[in-house]
């Protein structure tokens, strides 16, 4: 930590700024408190030069949001957001983020004030580290967050700040036009090769992150600076510093070839089988560093809030005026080391170089270029607009090191492809206490000489310094909901995304109609008219969630007459034909299922119990209770449901029994008693409002509750999958990478077999049909497999660097979607690819999920960016959707996925609180 400086400023939002407490290329870390409550924050601020990059400012912003996703364990919970507007004194707002503080070190400075970590101490830092990615790449997401200096050491266990490329960044800088240059720390063997990144790559780099935390430096650092690129795409990692015991296991984070790599979840179990925080307990920092962290905090505590002018006359005074004891350290860059701690030797990946290096930068197209035509595959198709500038996808990058040159605004022409350059050496992190040279650019000096670097365009002296990273615009978007497994006989139980890109922001009250009354007009909405071919059709109807009431959780059709919307306050009723809201009811909170229960009854499985309510007006017709229907399970919790099919749903539950130790022997004392958590899979018929059977399943992570998802439906079994998020660490390891599938009789709920089918990961994308055929992503490519034998029947080659999501079965097609924004359809029987498109989304994200119109005739795409609509027979695309929201800046800000619904010939397209009906074939 430091004292504020001049130019720092002083307040965020509620919190007022106490000190620096470490710097990064991006942002700037203070630690603060709120005057009226006492409670202390971390506070994140942007770099005032780069906050004013639009690019950056979307970025940071979908950064923040990723940690109030991942928010608990060892990511702190996120506090207050900074708002980006303006003042009132018209002065820019500063752009931050909140969490509360917690007394830890920056690895980087732990390193350098104790020297290496011991081996426990690296088990409980990785396994940390990857129970947090196993958490994001269950949802189909990369960090790209992890460096020496956004990971803190706490007195119970590690704590991850950075949640994407800008918060891991080695440096960050702002040029003309908007521009962004942003360099990583860490290079991936795939970066180097010009592929994208993937689930893997943040697993390299976990590898490099424990080797440094092992040894002090990180591998591949030795040997001449031009030939680094080579040494990480070819070399063996020298870890011969590395404690025995974990070699093997860091070794194969830091193969070659991403597939050779375990998962984040095998590593989490490999490291520490009962979790990083069971094996933390009783402390796990080495005496230096855990008197460290207790003086930081003593000294945070004794921090008082500074009076008006004081940092200002600081400022003028000259440097024998020392500051009071409690508000500046006496090393301004790190924490008073405690008596006896030994410094360690500068690591070579971080100590500075007097020549700046070179960096070539990113040619950009002028403003008056024609746009490209485009081809009819990924380019655009006949009748296709742009809706809202939304560009055509991106080049394939085929360069490791590439400069980011972003448009200032989205309506800017997409900037020409730079020339190809060679790879530049890798980014190595900072010592922690090494202070940054003039003249390079925020984040730390330049890992090597400049002469050992390519000159670009800009010759020697231009600006940069090595590796860049092209961040993907729109940035960081949601996990994708689950799409519905088969459209014949199962019903997939998704709920809405709390996450997202933000596009515009804000509610959509003046369009459509968020009246709680009973609607007065019962004509049916008119027929759109028609509009401009690849523009979205005007909708049948809008209609506003009130924004007086929480968000929407889940939502469903029923009957093709309601669409019903459950939030946390209650569940309500919309009319499919008019848009109007018909009833809310408040017994119906949390509600995570909208069923027909016969023709005249809407079931809905709240966290407490069944309900059956009456479509017409809302009112509970029938209520089960668990705790009665379930006597002889006291304290049953039940999870969401795995699927449906006619009368019947499947769901898993869980409860905690007490299992009495046994009679000690003579002269032995009884031992203690304990607590075990039992979990069943059950079949219930919603009709007959009875349970059809239960079936003894491992319990899952804690709380205990398995979350499973019903893949294929046959005459006699039900083939189902359990997420690997809530898989335990036992069965991760078990597992050895490899996702399984559970058969269970479909009238006594026996489990009948248990079976892994090729590669395919525990988290791969899988759904399976009534024939008995399995269709899992297994590495970039989706193999089709017999589900009683394993036998591979054929395979789809995926798009380089991405993969597969769940595909979505109709007649003799199966329609595909990839993280590379590519939906396609291919033959059920052989696997022949009959067409694939792009959803002209820039960049990569989660696969787009997929529905089919009541007709099969149109296929929609949706994910966190806009709506696609494709004729499902030859992939023609036909429109374009993108919810702007409210021009209001200080509107409410949208952080939603969409989310598509069909029935008949209408698609209900759902962003947050806005439904819109469009009309489709």
């Amino acid at each position: 930590m430091e004292a504020l400086r001049q130019d720092d400023p002083r307040r965020f939002g509620r919190f007022t700024a106490l000190a620096r407490f470490d710097e990064g290329a991006s942002a700037v870390r203070y630690v603060a408190r709120d005057i009226a409550s006492g409670e202390t924050a971390l506070i994140t601020a942007a770099r005032p030069e780069l906050a004013a990059v639009p690019v950056f400012s979307r970025r940071f912003q979908a950064e923040a949001r990723t940690a109030e996703r991942l928010a608990g364990g060892w990511v702190t919970p996120p506090l207050d957001t900074g708002d980006p507007g303006e003042t009132p004194g018209g002065e820019a707002e500063p752009l931050w983020t909140a969490a509360g503080y917690v007394p830890a070190l920056p690895l980087a400075e732990a390193i350098g004030i104790a020297g290496p970590l011991p081996e426990r101490a690296l088990r409980i830092l990785g396994a940390g580290i990857a129970e947090i990615l196993s958490r994001v790449h269950a949802a189909g997401s990369v960090l790209q967050g992890l460096a020496p200096g956004t990971v803190l050491l706490a007195a119970d266990g590690p704590r991850l700040t950075a949640f994407g490329p800008l918060g891991a960044a080695a440096s960050a800088e702002a040029g003309p036009g908007g521009q962004l240059s942003v360099r990583l720390g860490y290079l991936t063997p795939e970066q180097i090769e010009g592929k994208e990144v993937s689930a893997a790559s943040d697993l390299f780099v976990l590898g490099l992150l424990l080797a440094y935390a092992a040894t002090g430096t990180t591998p591949f650092t030795e040997g001449p600076a031009e030939e680094a690129t080579r040494r990480i795409a070819e070399d063996e990692p020298e870890l011969d510093a590395v404690p025995e015991e974990l070699r093997e296991l860091i070794a194969t984070c830091l193969a070659k070839d991403p597939d050779q790599r375990p998962t984040a979840g095998t590593v989490a179990a490999e490291l520490a089988l009962e979790g990083a925080a069971g094996l933390a307990r009783g402390g796990w920092l080495p005496e230096p560093l855990a008197a460290a962290v207790v003086d930081q905090e003593a000294r945070v505590l004794a921090l008082e809030v500074p009076e008006e002018g004081d940092v200002a006359a600081e400022a003028g005074e000259s440097d024998a005026t020392a500051a009071p004891e409690d508000a500046r350290p006496e090393d301004p860059r790190t924490l008073r080391k405690p008596e006896g701690a030994r410094t360690a030797p500068e690591p070579e990946d971080a100590r500075p170089t007097d020549t700046p290096p070179v960096e070539a930068p990113a040619p950009q197209k002028p403003a008056d270029a024609p746009a490209p035509q485009g081809d009819g595959d990924i380019g655009e198709d006949r009748g296709t607009t742009r809706f809202l500038n939304t560009g055509p996808r991106p080049p394939q990058n085929d360069r490791p090191t590439t400069q980011l040159a972003l448009p200032h605004e989205l309506t800017a022409p997409a900037p020409a492809a730079p020339p190809a350059q060679p790879g530049a050496p890798l980014a190595l992190p900072p010592a922690p206490v090494t202070p940054q040279q003039p003249g390079h650019p925020h984040g730390g000096p330049a890992p090597y000489p400049a002469a050992a670097l390519p000159a670009g365009p800009a010759g020697p002296g231009g600006p940069g310094q090595g590796p860049m990273v092209s961040l993907p615009l729109p940035p960081a978007p949601a996990p994708a909901p689950d799409p519905a497994a088969s459209r014949r006989t199962l019903l997939t139980i998704a709920a809405a995304a709390v996450g997202g890109l933000i596009v515009g922001g804000g509610s959509v009250a003046a369009l459509g109609s968020g009246d709680t009354a009973r609607a007065t007009d019962d004509k049916p909405a008119p027929e759109p008219r028609r509009t401009l071919p690849g523009q979205a059709p005007e909708p049948r109807w809008i209609y506003a969630h009130p924004a007086s009431e929480s968000s929407p959780l889940t939502t469903a059709l029923w009957q093709d007459k309601l669409l019903v919307v459950t939030s946390e306050s209650q569940a309500s009723a919309v009319d499919l034909r008019t848009g109007k809201r018909l009833w809310q009811r408040a017994d119906g909170a949390k509600g995570q299922a909208a069923l027909a229960a016969g023709a005249d009854l809407v079931f809905v499985a709240s966290p407490t119990e069944f309900l059956w309510l009456s479509p017409k007006n809302g009112k509970v017709v029938h209520r089960v209770r668990y705790t009665e229907a379930f006597d002889d399970l006291p304290g049953l919790t039940v999870g969401r449901l795995a699927g449906s099919s006619g009368p019947v749903i499947w769901f898993t539950g869980s409860h905690t029994v007490t299992v009495k130790a046994p009679k000690p022997k003579k002269g032995k004392k009884k031992g203690k008693d304990k607590e075990v958590v039992e979990a069943y899979f059950f079949a219930y018929d919603i009709v007959q409002r009875k349970e059809l059977w239960r079936t003894p399943v491992p319990a899952g992570r804690a709380p205990g509750t398995p979350a499973y998802r019903v893949v294929a439906e046959r005459s006699a079994d039900v083939l189902v999958r359990q997420d690997a998020a809530s898989l335990t660490a036992a069965e991760v390891k078990k597992a050895k990478g490899k996702g399984s599938v559970r058969s269970f009789d479909q009238k006594t709920g026996k489990l009948l077999w248990t079976r892994q089918y090729g590669a395919a990961s525990l988290e791969a994308a899988t759904s399976g049909d009534e024939d008995g055929t399995l269709y899992a992503a297994v590495g970039q490519d989706l193999q089709a497999f017999e589900a009683d034998t394993t036998k591979p029947l054929w395979r789809v080659e995926g798009s380089a660097g991405s993969w597969f999501g769940t595909p979505l079965i109709a007649g003799p097609l199966i329609h595909t979607t990839e993280r590379s924004r590519l939906v396609g359809a291919v033959e059920r029987e052989s696997g022949r690819l009959v067409w694939r498109r792009s959803t002209e989304v820039p960049g990569t994200g989660p696969a787009p999920s997929l529905t089919l119109s009541g007709s099969e005739k149109t296929l929609i795409a949706s994910d966190a960016v806009q709506v696609t609509a494709f004729s499902a027979a030859d992939g023609e695309r036909l429109w374009k959707f993108q919810d702007i929201g409210s021009a209001d800046p200080k509107g409410e800000t949208v952080r939603a996925s969409y989310r598509t619904l069909a029935f008949g010939k209408t698609v209900v397209v759902q962003r947050d609180r806005s439904f819109y009906a469009f009309p489709v074939a």
